[in-house]
């Protein structure tokens, strides 16, 4: 229960958690493109420095990277910026909460994509946690919206049911990717492979994002660079958190860590009740209590 993944998973969950609340801040002064781009722009200098840190200050020597591992990388990365395209194009479309809420099958496809392509085995208490959790977060997600399980059903054939189910594919894909890439480094130290496949990636994310923005929003780059005191912050906290996700995605399987990593959702339930004061639905309070029964069945059987 007390394996080094798992700390590691909740810090990088509370991490994305206060980026994801700052990236909101940013979203009111900047466009979609631009606050997605501030989380890569400005965590790449920080992803380069963890590297360097690890390099000089613990003694690690640097990996090595081979064909392997710009592979998985590239696709990667690829699969991530897909992803997360799809899940802002989503919320243009009628009945995206069902979609959004179809997206977070990503632990569950997670699991599968692991399996086909890195060969990982889930054990069935594991299996049942996942399960169990990914019918808390769905149930958060359209009791939010104020949709139920008969919107689910009618909603099942319609496009915003393949788009979200596509993202949440795209993201299961991206993480397995990255375990692949990272492990493909085999050495020096896990702490090592998991900065060099951040570094790596998030400048080859921070350069995509660069092109785009340079081509579809001219002007936008200026107003990314007046934003740097709360752009700063977001890279901060995204890079620290994906040296969380990443490195525990190195130590242990994909399906696990994403499954843990949704505690993200209770530390969100719990903000918002204690500082923010917000009443919570019944929806989202049986959500949470599905979602903490299935990280404790994870950590305790699987």
């Amino acid at each position: 229960m007390f394996e080094l993944w798992v700390p590691v998973t909740l810090a990088a969950a509370f991490l994305q958690n206060l980026r994801s609340a700052l990236q909101k801040h940013l979203k009111g002064r900047l466009s979609t493109a631009g606050a997605t781009f501030a989380r890569f722009g400005y965590g790449f200098p920080v992803a380069v420095a963890y590297v360097l840190l690890l390099h000089y200050g613990f003694d690690f020597e640097y990996s090595t990277p081979n064909l392997p591992f710009f592979i998985w990388g590239i696709f990667g990365g690829a699969a991530q910026i897909a992803a997360t395209a799809l899940l802002v194009y989503l919320f243009g479309l009628r009945n995206f909460a069902v979609g959004t809420a179809y997206s977070k099958t990503e632990t569950v496809q997670a699991a599968v994509f692991g399996l086909i392509f890195l060969g990982d085995h889930l054990s069935w208490p594991a299996i049942a946690a996942i399960v169990i959790s990914l019918i808390g977060v769905m149930s958060i997600s359209l009791a939010k919206s104020g949709g139920g399980i008969r919107n689910m059903r009618a909603a099942l054939f319609e496009r915003t049911t393949a788009i979200g189910l596509a993202s949440g594919a795209m993201f299961g894909i991206s993480a397995v990717l990255y375990r692949g890439a990272s492990l493909s480094l085999d050495g020096p130290h896990f702490a090592m492979q998991a900065g060099y496949t951040l570094a790596w990636v998030t400048g080859l994310q921070t350069l995509a994002m660069l092109i785009y923005i340079r081509i579809r929003e001219p002007g936008q780059i200026t107003k990314i660079l007046k934003a740097w005191r709360v752009a700063s912050i977001v890279g901060a906290a995204g890079a620290l958190g994906s040296v969380g996700w990443f490195t525990a995605m190195t130590i242990q399987n994909v399906a696990y860590v994403r499954a843990l990593g949704q505690i993200e959702l209770v530390f969100t339930f719990i903000a918002s009740t204690v500082f923010f004061h917000e009443r919570s639905t019944r929806g989202e309070i049986i959500g949470i209590v599905l979602i903490v029964a299935g990280i404790l069945l994870l950590l305790l059987k699987g």
